[in-house]
């Protein structure tokens, strides 16, 4: 049984099945579960649809409550019934820590991939990882240690799954001939995240940057890029909206949908939304500026919660403010404006990259789907 919950977790499963079969290919080996397009597309047999599981905030958790009931009430109906050999939870901890509790009482064994941020929030939930988690997969460097000093000892360091699988797929001079761009030139990346909400509350702060920018020096060209195309008509509703209000919009502000790798790697600069996207831009090794906005409400009562230097998982990782983090009420037009042409500056520019490229050799030099898939058909004995 397999459970994500989110677009990159989904990537991430999917990857983890292919590597599992790719690592028993004479083994009869069945997969149900929560699946995105991606683990679908992997021969996951879909008992719910991830595809609506992804939302960001209190009072949208609330409103979507009766929806993660009836997915946590199907999933674990199918699972009693069936008696997976494992159940493997993929990142989504408040949906799947509670799952790994429940199922694990029925006496189901419990493999959790991409550990739970426990080290930035939330630490009580240490006791459910060593209670009810059989094997703790992290992708994350630092992970392991911070695990081993608060006494858990199941886990296992297997490196990050995007290390060496980030590749772009064309040059930059391809790229911009694709969009109407001119390679000679400055070109900005904007990545507005995943989740509605997201789209909603800083694409338009990205949008109002470009036009300032613009107003400045004419040269500037930037570029839209969605992780899916199924998000293309809110990022066209959001820029329709800023130009309903005033803001003379740029000429050419192409929307790639599915190219965010070609988009960043064509780029001189990138507004990166918070999440796996800023791990993405930093092993293409394009200079980054990390930003969040959620809502005012979901901000104050969750800020006091968390209790690390650094939101950005670059940061993290560097174990310094290597890249800029502009968050709620730092995500201005011309914060970020600010910043996007300090990065543009050709020494910065260039100090950044090395920078950025000492952070993606922390990753790992790739094969970690296959070492976790090892990882769990060792504990499962197959």
């Amino acid at each position: 049984m397999v459970v994500a919950g989110e677009v990159s977790g989904d990537l991430h499963a999917a990857k983890l099945v292919k590597a599992i079969r790719q690592s028993r290919p004479g083994a009869d080996l069945g997969f149900f579960g929560a699946a995105g397009a991606e683990l679908r597309r992997a021969g996951v047999e879909a008992i719910v649809d991830a595809d609506h599981l992804s939302v960001v905030g209190l009072p949208e958790i609330a409103r979507a409550l009766p929806m993660f009931l009836r997915a946590f009430r199907e999933l674990k109906k199918e699972a009693l019934r069936r008696k997976p050999e494992a159940v493997i939870l993929v990142d989504f901890p408040d949906f799947n820590l509670k799952l790994a509790k429940s199922l694990k009482k029925e006496g189901l064994k419990i493999i959790y991939y991409i550990s739970p941020q426990l080290w930035a929030w939330r630490q009580y939930r240490i006791k459910t990882i060593k209670k009810h988690v059989d094997l703790l997969l992290t992708i994350l460097p630092f992970e392991k240690q911070w695990y081993a000093e608060r006494g858990i000892s199941h886990v296992r360091y297997v490196g990050s799954p995007l290390a060496r699988e980030v590749h772009p797929s064309v040059s930059r001079e391809g790229f911009c001939a694709g969009h109407s761009l001119d390679p000679s030139l400055p070109v900005i990346a904007l990545l507005p995240g995943s989740r509605h909400k997201e789209i909603v509350r800083i694409l338009p702060v990205m949008i109002e940057t470009a036009v300032r920018m613009m107003e400045k020096d004419r040269r500037l060209q930037f570029v839209i890029a969605l992780a899916a195309e199924r998000h293309r008509a809110e990022v066209e509703e959001a820029v329709r909206l800023v130009g309903e209000e005033g803001l003379k919009l740029p000429e050419k502000l192409p929307i790639v949908a599915g190219q965010t790798y070609d988009a960043l790697n064509a780029s001189d600069a990138a507004a990166v939304t918070s999440g796996t996207a800023t791990l993405e831009t930093a092993i293409i090794g394009t200079p980054l500026a990390m930003v969040y906005k959620t809502s005012t409400f979901n901000y104050k009562l969750l800020r006091p919660m968390i209790d690390i230097d650094h939101f950005g998982l670059v940061n993290l990782i560097a174990g310094k403010r290597l890249v800029r983090e502009l968050i709620q009420d730092d995500l201005t037009a011309e914060e970020l404006g600010d910043e996007l042409f300090r990065l543009l500056e050709p020494e910065e520019n260039k100090k950044m990259r090395a920078e950025l490229a000492a952070v993606s050799d922390q990753l790992g030099h790739g094969g970690a789907s296959l070492r976790a898939a090892e990882a769990i058909l060792e504990t499962l004995g197959i």
